[in-house]
């Protein structure tokens, strides 16, 4: 295997894009990532999409983005994995350029779902739940974080404000991120203060599903050397799953995927959790990123709310630098692209050397880890 280096990164801002269609926002991003790459150059694209036959009535990505940006007759494939998919996507261009398959690739992470009436986006989301146990009877996916939520409270005794600070350290990066949907901060009282969506989750714990599209220029070693750009290296990939119906679940607070592919990144990199600088992880809601830290071993199990001192940016754990999912925005497939996109610009302009990346489809049952160094 060899090592496979991240030339390029860009992305569109996240938004409400109603002017703008999917294609439009992939070109973009691509445009921005693969700089002065001519787009003959790429031997394959790998799109982390989940939405697109329902959110902008499109499938078969892969072809017909490549087709668009100039890439027609290259390898080109749609990857999924409900909110997983753009972590996948990544994985996938990972291990063509790590086998010698190709020395150079792209990833892009693209969602367009502003255009469809909220009903029709809960009932697009849910397919990241199991259809027949869990969809059929109505469980949306943030019903099913809420409800691991009143059994984490239940079980390990923690009130509900315990997650506040989760959201108000997203908001607090957000501010300084020009493509963050939400760039204002807020206050442990205003997210008290917030109306219930799903209890114990309320408004100010949950993210807004946006437009966007983010990509990476993945490339091999000896490529890496004539970019003038400083290359980041990806040290680290690993997947895994487990059961997708909460009711199947022997331990229902254990997101036994998270554990095993954050395990097996860090081996891989040879690393441990005291080398990580950084953390991206997927944060819709405090649950969310709570049973993440805990699963990582960053916290014994029930004492992941009292990691919320060390998350801001001076802390031991810097978390969600660019708003993650509750103040970036929800971008659906694209949220592990968007993750390593940020991750790329933070690890190239601050004395961060190492980071993670973890996102997560549907309630847990698809896990993608990521580990970053500035090379």
């Amino acid at each position: 295997m060899q090592k496979v280096f991240i030339a390029g990164a860009g992305c569109t801002p996240v938004r409400e894009h109603y002017e703008r269609g999917l294609l439009d926002l992939a070109l973009a991003a691509l445009g921005d990532a693969l700089d002065t790459i001519p787009a003959s150059r790429v031997g394959a694209l790998y799109v982390g999409n989940t939405l697109g036959d329902l959110g902008a009535d499109q499938g078969q990505l892969g072809a017909y983005i490549a087709d668009a940006a100039g890439m027609a007759g290259c390898e080109a494939v749609r990857v999924e994995a409900a909110g997983a998919s753009g972590g996948a996507a990544l994985r996938q261009g990972y291990l063509a350029v790590a086998s010698g398959q190709h020395e150079l690739v792209v990833v892009l992470g693209v969602e367009k779902v502003t255009d469809k009436l909220d009903a029709h986006l809960q009932t697009a989301q849910a397919l990241g739940l199991h259809g027949e146990i869990e969809a059929a009877h109505g469980l949306t996916t943030t019903g099913a974080w809420a409800l691991l939520m009143q059994r984490y409270l239940y079980e390990h005794g923690v009130a509900a404000e315990a997650f506040a600070p989760f959201a108000v350290n997203a908001h607090a990066n957000a501010v300084a991120n020009p493509n963050a949907l939400y760039r204002f901060p807020i206050s442990r009282a205003k997210w008290a203060g917030a109306a219930p969506v799903a209890a114990p989750l309320n408004m100010l714990d949950c993210p807004t599903l946006a437009d966007g599209a983010a990509a990476v220029v993945l490339v091999s070693e000896a490529l890496a050397r004539r970019w003038e750009a400083p290359a980041v290296q990806i040290l680290g990939s690993a997947a895994a799953t487990t059961t997708v119906a909460l009711a199947q679940r022997a331990d229902l607070l254990a997101l036994e995927a998270a554990a095993r592919s954050g395990a097996q990144a860090l081996a891989q990199a040879g690393l441990s959790r005291a080398d990580i600088d950084v953390l991206e992880l997927s944060d819709p809601h405090g649950i969310t990123a709570v049973l993440a830290l805990e699963a990582l071993g960053y916290a014994e199990r029930g004492a992941g709310t009292r990691l919320a001192a060390e998350i801001g940016r001076a802390g031991r754990l810097p978390l969600a630098i660019g708003g993650g999912m509750k103040a970036r925005g929800d971008v659906g497939g694209a949220i592990g692209v968007y993750q390593i996109v940020e991750l790329v610009q933070h690890l190239r302009s601050s004395e961060a050397q190492v980071a993670l990346a973890q996102c997560l489809g549907g309630s847990g049952s698809t896990a993608v880890t990521h580990i970053l160094s500035r090379a």
